[in-house]
């Protein structure tokens, strides 16, 4: 991920490194997303010893080396190279982790240091192997996807990237819906993380799907208006939402509740949703 030459020899531009680096985040968030949502993990992370923590780190650490050293995105960079990549994401990992705790209210100022560091620690480490895996098994096909736009051969019409939006929203957001984190959360949470989340939600959509290179985004939702990529952004995200609700709907979340609750519980939903939304309407075909 650091900026160094490739198997092509050339140099790596800026754009390419953030590509990469959004890439890792979608990766980060798309493989660990429910441990993120897990309240034993919270609680584990909460009276973990220090010491099982930095062991962790240190397996964790040395399995993002093995990765990048020999399924990684340039298997034949140097062993410092590896090394620097393992800890910048790592080091996402943490931050990624560290936020997206904040905005679902697990990381308050009520809490001491030690748990803190000790939940956004338990979660970070994943977070950071799906950044690993993220950034070097989703990135675009290349050229074989280059010239295969919205209207292009292999193209999907608007309806069928609905219908594949809805598809991956509802894989995501099911394996969260039916747990008891996503009420807690809800009844919790202030209204200005609420909109954090919805923020960072859309974010996660423009990222995937206009900005990352991300796997069959040339081939599938390629767009160079900037109202277009924004409508784009904006419906993906109302795909998430709506299929957040009907999901909740369906297992009885919504019964006997206030509309504030039911509408956290939704933008709490949503933000699996989205990344499943996302990443259905580039993958699920």
């Amino acid at each position: 991920m650091s900026p160094r030459k490739s198997a092509n020899t050339k140099q790596r531009t800026l754009t390419d490194s953030l590509q990469e680096y959004g890439r890792g985040v979608a990766g980060g968030l798309m493989f660990s997303l429910p441990l993120l949502y897990t309240m034993e993990v919270w609680w584990t992370g909460i009276v973990a010893h220090p010491f099982r923590l930095i062991g962790y780190m240190l397996a964790t650490f040395v399995l993002l080396i093995g990765y990048n050293r020999y399924a990684g995105l340039r298997r034949d960079s140097s062993m410092s190279e590896v090394a620097i990549d393992s800890v910048e994401e790592m080091g996402i990992g943490l931050l990624l982790a560290g936020l997206v705790l904040f905005l679902l209210g697990r990381v308050t100022a009520e809490m001491s240091l030690l748990e803190v560091a000790g939940v956004i620690v338990l979660e970070a480490m994943t977070v950071a192997i799906g950044v690993s895996i993220g950034t070097a098994q989703l990135g675009a096909g290349g050229k074989d996807d280059e010239g295969l736009g919205e209207g292009g051969e292999q193209g999907t019409s608007f309806g069928g990237q609905i219908v594949m939006g809805f598809c991956g929203a509802v894989l995501f957001a099911a394996n969260v819906a039916p747990t008891e984190e996503v009420i807690v959360i809800a009844t919790e949470v202030s209204w200005l993380r609420l909109m954090g989340l919805a923020i960072l939600s859309l974010l996660v959509a423009f990222m995937i799907l206009h900005f990352s290179g991300f796997k069959g985004a040339d081939q599938f939702v390629r767009a160079g208006h900037p109202i277009i990529i924004l409508l784009g952004t904006f419906t993906t995200y109302s795909i998430a939402l709506i299929a957040s609700a009907l999901i909740l709907w369906f297992f009885g979340r919504f019964d006997d509740v206030p509309i504030y609750t039911a509408l956290a519980q939704t933008i709490v939903l949503g933000m699996p949703a989205t990344l499943g939304a996302s990443a259905g309407r580039l993958l699920l075909q």
